[in-house]
């Protein structure tokens, strides 16, 4: 039975992983290193800020035997700062948010603040304050299960009985491991079939593909508001 719902924030309500991709590749390009798009969304996409700079640094070192330049992460966040004035919600994710009555939660990785100014520029905070959560507030970050069941001890509910949806791997494996149903999200513009395919090889029950219709999909997989 499905008695709360806990949602990543970035690629799945708020369309801000295509932005950070954006600029997270033309910043490493800077500075001489260079990926495949999937391979990197497989292996960096969820996690927290700090871990991601620190194996972007481990990849400078072992490729171009160099360290990170002083304020590369500086420009990362002033580069990101100037794209959020693109930033939307993820289609239909205010009017399926809105429309669902069961209890829910914001666990993400991004920091507090952050979190708080994405979900404020996109009219969805106040349809989760207080329960939005940043992996700030637990030991590890995903893909450890401690931000999840943070979550699910603020809206007073049982692991087995939230749902989540995640868009990435790191996502998926932490809700796997809270002992959480898990569904992946796909709706997000930098997603596409080889991101739903890692996503349910990680684990992921099913994939949804569209904020429309999600409260049917939902109430047809068994639940209890």
């Amino acid at each position: 039975m499905i008695e709360a719902i806990i949602f990543d924030c970035d690629g799945v309500l708020v369309d801000s992983e295509v932005l950070a991709l954006e600029v997270e590749l033309a910043a490493a390009a800077t500075v001489g290193l260079t990926y495949n798009l999937d391979d990197y969304k497989a292996r960096f996409m969820g996690m927290p800020t700090q871990a991601f700079f620190d194996l972007i640094a481990e990849d400078c070192r072992a490729q171009t035997g160099r360290d990170l330049p002083e304020g590369f992460q500086d420009r990362c966040y002033g580069d990101y700062r100037a794209a959020l004035h693109r930033l939307k919600e993820v289609e239909g994710a205010l009017r399926a948010v809105s429309a669902l009555s069961y209890r829910k939660a914001v666990a993400s990785s991004s920091n507090t603040d952050a979190l708080e100014e994405k979900l404020r520029r996109t009219d969805l905070w106040d349809r989760f304050a207080p329960h939005v959560y940043s992996t700030d507030l637990v030991a590890s970050g995903k893909p450890a299960p401690d931000i999840f069941l943070y979550a699910a001890r603020k809206l007073g509910t049982a692991p087995r009985d939230c749902l989540v949806f995640e868009d990435s791997v790191n996502g998926v494996r932490a809700a796997r491991a809270a002992n959480m149903r898990v569904w992946g999200f796909s709706g997000g513009g930098h997603m596409d079939k080889a991101s739903s395919d890692r996503l349910m090889n990680a684990g992921a029950e099913r994939i949804v593909e569209h904020w429309d219709h999600v409260a049917d999909i939902i109430a047809s997989a068994g639940s209890s508001a």
